[in-house]
C-alpha cells in the first residue's frame, strides 16, 4: 500500500482507540459498561442500529451477489428490508423490559435462572458465528486492497488476512473493552460516516472509469450509466431474480425474510441496539427504526458500484475466479492512494461497528446470566465489569479463529438465519400468551437443539446405513440449461480472458507430456463479437434431498468415483426458441452415498407425498426453512398446554412492567412501575382481546402510523433500486 494509505489506516485506529479510552473514564457499574447509563438520544441510538446491523460481509456480499446474478444478488443482504417495519414495535419492547441482558429476560419471564444460562450460552455461539463472518468478509477485501497478499511466519507462506484480521480483533478489543458500550456506541457514529461514505464513494470514480475506457470524448461522467447498460447483459437489472437459476426468487425471500423476521427478536445484542439503552422509548424505536433504513439505502449504493464493476471487470481473472473480490478489485484499480486506505478504513468501521456491540452484550450475558447467578453472585461491581472484559476477549477471539478457520462469508451468514430458532418461539409466544410455560420453553430449546443441530450431526455416526439408504439418496434432477442471446461487450471481455485462459492450460499441458494431458482440456471457447449469438450452459439440480454436503458415487467399500458422471437421459426439452434442457442420471447400477449432516426435517415433506426430485435448487434450498420457522411453534403452544402453569403473581406483573411506558429518570420510573402493580385491572381494558390468556395491547395511533410509514419505505427502496437499475438504460 501507498504510505499515504497507512498513515489515513492509522489516524483511524488513533482516533477509535481515544474515544475507547475516554468512554473508560465513565464506567463505573455494569449499567454503564452494558447500557451507557440508559442515556441515549437518537443520534447514537440510530448509529448504533445502523452500525450493529452493518458489517464487513455486507458489502461483500452484495457485490458477490450482483456480480455473479445481477441485481438480484441484492437480496443477500436486503431481506432484511421487510423485517425493519415490525421494529417500530419491537424497540418499544426492549426499553419496556428494563433489563441488561436478554437472558434476564428469559429469567424474568419463565422465572428460571437456568433458562437465562442457557440462553446466555447460546448467546455466545451467536456472537462468536456472527463476528466470524465479519472477519471471515474482511480476508475476503483484504487481500486485493493491499499489494502484499501473503506473509512468512516459520517458514509457511499465509494469506494476508491471517495477519490483518487478529491485527483489527485487538483493536477492537482495546477500545471496546475499555470503554464498553457507550465507547462502542461513539465509534459507532464515527464508524456509520465511514459506512455511508463506503457506499458512495467508488460510485463516481467507476463511472467516469466507464466513460474513460468505452465512452468517446464528449461523453460526461453520467454517460457511465449508459455506457454500464451497455456493458452489461439486460437479465442482469431485474430485481427480483427466475426460479429457475437465481439464488434468490421470490418465494425464497419471502421465507428469508420470515425466518430473519421470528430469530432477530432474540439476537443477543437487540436488547441494547435494539432500544433497551435509549433515554425514552421514542429514542428507542426511531433509532432502531431509522438506523436500519439507512442500512437499507447503502446496499443501493452498494449494488450499483458493484454492477459499475461487472461493466468493467467482467474480463478480470481474480474475479472470474471468486466474485468474493468484486468489492476489494474495485476498490484497488479504482482508487487512488489515501482513497484505497480510506477504503479499508470503511471497510474495517463496517467490521469493528457490528462486533465492538456483539462483545459488549455477548460478555453481559456471560457476568449477568452465569457469573453472578452461578459463580459469584456478591461480587463487587468492579469485579462484574472485570469478568466482562474477560469475556469480551473470549469472544472476538473464537469469532477470529473461527473466521480463520472457515472464510466462506456466505456459508456463515446462512447458519446466523438459523441458529436463533432455538429461542425465538419461547420469545414469541410469551411474549404475547400467558399460558406459555417453562417446561414449554424447555422442550421447544430441546427439541430445536436435537431436531435441527444434533441429531443431523450424529444420526449418521450412529447409523451408517443411513448414508446408503436408497429412500434417503433422492436428489432433484440435474438439468442441462442451454440458452443463447446476443452478446453483450462484457460477455466478449470475459470469452477473451476464457480463450487466454485456456492458451496458457495448453502449454502447461503440452509441457506435463503427451495426449493424456491435453485430453481433459477440450476445444477452446469460441470467439465472439458483440451481438453474436453467445450459448450459456449451466447445470443445476443434483442436489441431495436429505444430505448437506450431497450424494456421490462410491465403489464396495465406499470410496468417491470421481469418474463417474451421470448421463443424459431422453431428448432435450424444447423450453422456448432460445432455450432447452437436457436432463442428466447416473447409471442404475452406480452406488451411491449421502455425504455430509443428514437433513432430519425433511423427512416430512416426504412422509407427506412431496416429489422432491423435480423441485429446483432454489426451492430445495427455500424447503429447509418452514419446518425451522412453524414446527417450533407448534411444540411451544402443545408442550405449554401440557405443562404446569407459571405463577400468576410473576405473570401479572411481567405483563404489567410491559405496558407501563417508560420515565427516562430511574427513580420516577420505579414508583410509577409500582403504581402499575398496585392496579392491575387498568390494563384489562387495554387488551386487544380482552378476557383472554392473550396480551396482545390495542395499537396505538403512534404504532399504527409508524408501521405504515416504515411499510411506505420500504416499497419506497424497492423502488429507488428499480430506479437506479434504470439509468441509462
Amino acid at each position: 500500500m501507498h504510505p499515504l494509505d497507512l498513515i489515513v489506516l492509522a489516524g483511524y485506529f488513533v482516533v477509535i482507540i481515544a474515544i475507547g479510552i475516554y468512554a473508560a473514564r465513565r464506567v463505573k457499574a455494569q449499567e454503564d459498561f452494558f447500557m451507557g447509563g440508559r442515556g441515549f438520544g437518537k443520534l447514537l441510538q440510530t448509529f448504533a442500529a445502523f452500525g450493529a446491523g452493518t458489517g464487513s460481509s455486507d458489502p461483500v456480499n452484495t457485490g458477490r451477489g450482483t456480480f455473479v446474478g445481477g441485481m438480484s444478488g441484492m437480496w443477500s443482504v436486503m431481506y432484511w428490508l421487510f423485517v425493519t417495519p415490525f421494529y417500530w414495535i419491537a424497540g418499544v419492547w426492549y426499553r419496556r423490559m428494563r433489563h441488561l441482558t436478554l437472558g434476564d429476560w428469559f429469567v424474568e419471564r419463565y422465572e428460571s435462572r437456568a433458562m437465562g444460562a442457557a440462553y446466555a450460552l447460546f448467546g455466545l455461539s451467536f456472537m462468536m458465528l456472527y463476528g466470524a463472518m465479519l472477519f471471515s468478509a474482511i480476508g475476503k477485501v483484504a487481500a486485493p486492497l493491499i499489494e502484499t497478499s501473503t506473509f512468512s511466519l516459520g517458514g509457511q507462506e499465509y494469506g494476508i488476512e491471517y495477519l490483518l484480521v487478529p491485527i483489527i480483533g485487538v483493536v477492537v478489543l482495546v477500545y471496546g473493552i475499555a470503554g464498553g458500550l457507550r465507547a462502542a456506541y461513539f465509534t459507532d457514529l464515527v464508524q456509520g460516516l465511514c459506512i455511508i461514505l463506503l457506499s458512495i464513494i467508488l460510485v463516481p470514480y467507476g463511472l467516469d472509469a466507464l466513460v474513460e475506457r468505452f465512452g468517446s470524448p464528449e461523453d460526461g461522467m453520467l454517460a457511465g450509466f449508459r455506457i454500464m447498460h451497455e456493458q452489461v447483459p439486460k437479465e442482469y437489472f431485474t430485481i427480483v431474480g427466475s426460479s429457475r437459476s437465481s439464488e434468490f426468487p421470490l418465494y425464497r425471500i419471502v421465507a428469508v425474510v420470515l425466518i430473519n423476521l421470528v430469530g432477530i427478536v432474540v439476537q443477543p445484542h437487540f436488547i441494547a441496539t435494539g432500544g433497551g439503552s435509549a433515554k425514552t422509548e421514542t429514542n428507542a424505536r426511531v433509532g432502531l427504526v431509522v438506523g436500519n433504513f439507512l442500512k437499507r439505502f447503502c446496499t443501493v449504493g452498494w449494488v450499483l458500484t458493484a454492477l459499475i464493476a461487472l461493466a468493467l471487470y467482467s474480463d478480470h481473472p481474480e474475479l472470474i475466479a471468486d466474485p468474493d473480490k468484486t468489492w476489494g478489485v474495485a476498490s484497488r484499480e479504482l482508487l487512488g492512494p489515501g482513497l484505497t486506505g480510506l477504503m479499508l478504513a470503511c471497510l474495517l468501521a463496517a467490521l469493528m461497528s457490528s462486533v465492538d456491540a456483539y462483545m459488549v452484550v455477548g460478555s453481559g450475558l456471560a457476568v449477568r446470566n452465569i457469573y453472578a447467578t452461578y459463580i459469584n453472585p456478591d461480587a463487587t461491581e468492579k469485579q462484574y465489569v472485570r469478568v466482562a472484559r474477560i469475556t469480551g476477549v473470549a469472544i472476538v477471539g473464537g469469532g477470529i479463529a473461527m473466521a480463520l478457520s472457515v472464510m466462506d462469508v456466505f456459508s456463515l451468514l446462512q447458519k446466523t438465519w438459523v441458529l436463533p430458532i432455538l429461542f425465538a418461539a419461547p420469545f414469541w409466544v410469551g411474549m404475547y400468551w400467558r399460558r406459555a410455560t417453562s417446561g414449554g420453553a424447555w422442550f421447544t430449546v430441546a427439541f430445536c437443539l436435537l431436531a435441527f443441530f444434533v441429531l443431523p450431526w450424529i444420526l449418521p455416526g450412529l447409523m451408517p446405513s443411513l448414508r446408503s439408504n436408497e429412500a434417503l439418496l433422492t436428489t432433484n434432477e440435474i438439468v442441462v440449461t442451454t440458452s443463447t442471446r446476443p452478446a453483450a461487450p462484457s460477455d466478449v471481455a470475459r470469452r477473451t480472458v476464457e480463450i487466454q485462459q485456456w492458451k496458457k492450460k495448453l502449454a502447461t499441458a503440452r509441457d506435463a507430456g503427451g495426449a493424456e494431458a491435453l485430453r481433459p482440456l477440450g476445444e477452446p471457447p469460441p470467439q465472439l463479437i458483440v451481438g453474436d449469438d453467445i450459448r450459456e450452459t449451466t447445470r443445476t439440480g443434483g442436489r441431495a434431498v436429505f444430505w448437506s454436503k450431497g450424494v456421490r458415487p462410491v465403489d464396495a467399500d465406499g470410496n468417491e468415483l470421481k469418474e463417474v458422471k451421470p448421463k443424459p437421459v431422453g431428448d432435450p426439452r424444447v423450453v422456448d426458441e432460445r432455450t432447452t434442457e437436457v436432463v442428466l442420471r447416473y447409471d442404475e447400477g452406480v452406488r451411491l452415498m449421502g455425504v455430509g449432516d443428514f437433513r432430519l426435517d425433511f423427512l416430512l415433506y416426504q412422509w407427506v407425498g412431496v416429489d422432491l426430485r423435480t423441485k429446483s435448487d432454489a426451492i430445495l434450498a427455500t424447503l429447509e426453512l418452514p419446518p425451522k420457522i412453524f414446527m417450533p411453534f407448534f411444540v411451544m403452544i402443545l408442550c405449554s398446554l401440557l405443562t404446569r402453569r407459571n405463577s400468576r403473581q410473576a405473570l401479572d406483573r411481567y405483563y404489567a412492567k410491559m405496558k407501563t411506558p417508560v420515565v427516562p429518570d430511574p427513580a420516577s420510573d420505579r414508583v410509577q412501575l409500582e403504581a402499575a402493580y398496585s392496579d392491575l385491572g387498568q390494563f384489562e381494558a387495554k387488551k386487544l382481546f380482552p378476557g383472554t390468556q392473550l396480551e396482545f395491547q390495542r395499537p396505538s395511533v403512534t404504532d399504527v402510523v409508524g408501521f405504515v410509514v416504515s411499510l411506505l419505505v420500504c416499497f419506497g427502496i424497492i423502488g429507488l433500486a428499480a430506479w437506479v437499475g434504470s439509468l441509462g438504460a
